[in-house]
């Protein structure tokens, strides 16, 4: 049962940092005047919103329960998502997708560090590495957009 707990704490995790991305893609689309940019981020949102709910299907399973739908509260590596405020403030669509940027990456980090415990995580990997690819590729697209400087 203890393995349990350090799952349910790790997945809970994951589902924090996914909502962060969430909710800055859900900030982001609504900011931008640029339509393509919008559909990008609102994609996005979406997608995290399908990986918040896959993750607290495997917390149930372990025994645990989520009800957070919205994004971390405490902690350095959620707050990361909080930079994509004040690049929404200026409008631009360089800082906001810098901000993105940055979320996505710390979203990674997050990603393979569950990933490095592949043993405490082998019934959900799968999972895990599907959706961090997912990442990968939003971050790969969101930096696809970004002028070169």
């Amino acid at each position: 049962m203890e393995n349990d707990k350090e799952i349910v704490s790790d997945l809970k995790g994951l589902v924090n940092i996914i909502n962060d991305g969430k909710e800055g893609y859900e900030s982001a689309a609504e900011t931008t005047d640029n339509p393509e940019l919008k559909a990008l981020f609102a994609k996005y949102a979406a997608q995290r919103a399908v990986y918040a709910q896959e993750l607290k299907s495997h917390i149930a399973t372990h025994g645990g329960e989520s009800t957070n739908d919205e994004g971390g509260v405490l902690g350095a590596l959620h707050r990361t998502w909080i930079d994509i405020k004040q690049a929404l403030s200026s409008h631009e669509d360089e800082a906001i997708l810098e901000a993105v940027t940055t979320g996505e990456k710390a979203a990674l980090e997050k990603y393979d560090t569950a990933l490095g415990d592949y043993l405490e995580h082998a019934d959900h990997i799968d999972l895990l590495r599907k959706q961090r690819a997912g990442i990968a590729d939003a971050l790969a697209a969101v930096m696809s957009h970004q002028t070169v400087k």
